[in-house]
């Protein structure tokens, strides 16, 4: 991501965030298209493109949203770069069955969440991998090594 556009994605979310106001974490979800910087969604509480956190850095997001909340000190200490990549379904089920599991877990410097949804459907986010890694590049790789590990049946 360029430096122009990390500007433009950070004043857009300061933006939409300066708006509603209040305290804690606000999750605020951009896609970037070539040039451009297109606003998706918001969220005023942790969410899950946030859980990255819970792998890089001192304080997760959970724990920084409840400081904010209680106007207590936070700290964004990254520790080391991360990635995460999400865990979707490719199929519409009532209690699905999760496999694979033990692939998934001998992916180095990884953990994963499930989110435990009572329905899977096509392209729905139940659960997430989180990396981490000396670089953001090889952290992505394992995220999606990981998140790929594991079956949805």
């Amino acid at each position: 991501m360029s430096v122009e556009l990390k500007k433009q994605a950070q004043e857009i979310a300061k933006k939409i965030t300066d708006a509603l106001g209040g305290y804690g974490i606000f999750g605020v979800e951009l896609f970037i298209k070539g040039d451009e910087v297109i606003f998706s969604e918001v969220s005023p509480r942790p969410h899950d493109t946030g859980m990255v956190t819970m792998i890089t850095q001192e304080m997760s997001e959970f724990e920084i949203h409840v400081r904010a909340i209680l106007g207590l000190p936070v700290s964004t200490k990254l520790i080391h770069p991360g990635a995460s990549h999400v865990i979707k379904a490719e199929i519409n089920k009532y209690a699905p069955k999760y496999h694979n599991i033990e692939e998934a877990l001998k992916v180095p410097n990884t953990k994963w969440r499930l989110f435990g949804k009572p329905n899977a459907k096509v392209g729905r986010r139940m659960g997430v991998a989180l990396a981490y890694a000396d670089s953001v590049e090889k952290a992505r790789e394992l995220a999606e090594r990981c998140a790929h590990a594991v079956k949805i049946e």
